[in-house]
């Protein structure tokens, strides 16, 4: 089996694959076959699998170095990949037994589970299963998947739950996905209309107990997006860097030569400090989760949950002021075609995450102030204890 460090170095050995493919995924509004078939031969889509499963489970601080690695190479890949990957290993981890042979059976290397968990559908108990209606946008990677991950709540419980169901090309509206910025990601509408569900491929849209897998289950669904988020801005942020630094070297950039120009080579070595300390608070914050997971926590605590979105959000605007700083000093550059167009754009549509909004934010102000004593999170907001 790959060790994490494994899957880390082969990701850097295919950054040149991925560059060389990231102007074909944005012409084909989705990832080019190619891609696909490298990262699902190289086990990136089954990276958080439980080990149960035959999968690697990844710790937190090598799925950051992984998708960091990809989107260094593109933004694109490395997004499909984290969101398919988390639907794959949630799904082999708190999918019941009866679903397992479906979705991970008889089969040569793991399935690509895509779709929709951060907004929510309607569905109701029938016998035997459930009936799933909605519709649903930002569908990433659902386009290369076998399975649908989708989130519904039902209306008359009051309770949440994550789907797993076969793809159809009925559900997909493949027209659906005409935006600025991570076009390769082919992050597509999907709907469904009275879809019954077996029971088995349903489970509780919050839970943090698994049913298979080792410690890093425990940090539960929306952790993972987390992780993934983490790793993306961190590898766009630092791509936009050097390439910045490669027009400095060739004397491009601003009217005058970057290269002799105090106030940029200052802004240059704020914009190196911000990157480094945002990646370093990141690896600090997991790290904390980590050590606490191996040593037997049951679960991640209130503050350490409020940490990894203050940090996400953090290395997410980190990479964000990296962006702003490449458009100010590299100017027309960055107006056309090319790789500094191309990044700064699928960072500006990255930065938009739910994972990283002001709401997200505020709460975390709320908690680390005092504020919110009797408060823990539930997926990306802090609700009273006794809810």
């Amino acid at each position: 089996m790959k060790t994490g460090k494994d899957l880390i170095a082969e990701a850097v050995r295919l950054q040149p694959l991925l560059m060389e493919h990231s102007e074909r995924n944005e012409e084909l509004n989705a990832l080019a076959p190619e891609v696909v078939e490298a990262i699902h031969e190289a086990g990136f889509v089954g990276m958080w699998v439980p080990k149960d499963l035959g999968g690697p489970e990844l710790s937190p601080r090598d799925s950051i170095e992984l998708v960091a690695a990809l989107a260094y190479a593109d933004p694109a890949t490395s997004w499909v990949t984290m969101a398919a990957a988390l639907s794959t290993g949630t799904g082999g981890a708190y999918l019941h037994e009866d679903a397992l042979e479906t979705v991970f059976g008889g089969k040569d290397r793991f399935p690509i589970i895509a779709g929709q968990g951060t907004r929510t559908g309607t569905v109701h108990e029938v016998e035997g299963g459930y009936s799933l209606t909605g519709d649903w946008s930002f569908g990433s990677g659902i386009r290369h998947a076998d399975f649908i991950h989708t989130a519904a709540a039902d209306p008359d419980t009051g309770k949440a739950y994550i789907f797993v169901l076969p793809v159809k090309e009925e559900y997909l509206d493949a027209s659906s996905w005409d935006v600025m910025g991570l076009i390769g990601t082919g992050s597509i509408d999907y709907k469904l209309r009275d879809v019954f569900v077996p029971k088995a491929f349903g489970y509780d849209m919050f839970t943090e107990t698994a049913l298979r897998g080792g410690g890093i289950f425990r940090i539960g669904t929306i952790q993972f997006a987390l992780l993934g988020h983490t790793g993306f801005a961190i590898g766009v942020g630092r791509r936009l860097l050097d390439e910045l630094a490669k027009l400095a070297q060739a004397g491009k950039g601003r009217p005058g030569q970057l290269a002799s120009d105090g106030a940029f080579l200052e802004e240059y070595g704020r914009m190196e400090a911000r990157l480094r300390a945002g990646e370093a608070w990141c690896m600090q914050v997991w790290q904390d989760i980590e050590e606490s997971l191996d040593a037997g926590a049951s679960e991640v605590t209130t503050r350490q949950k409020t940490l990894a979105r203050l940090a996400l959000n953090n290395m997410t605007f980190a990479a964000y002021d990296v962006m702003n700083f490449v458009i100010k000093t590299a100017a027309t550059q960055t107006i056309r075609p090319g790789v500094l167009n191309h990044f700064i754009r699928d960072m500006m549509v990255g930065s938009t995450h739910v994972t990283s909004s002001q709401p997200v934010l505020r709460d975390c102000g709320r908690e680390l102030a005092g504020l919110a004593p009797n408060e823990h999170w539930v997926f990306l907001g802090l609700v009273p204890d006794q809810a």
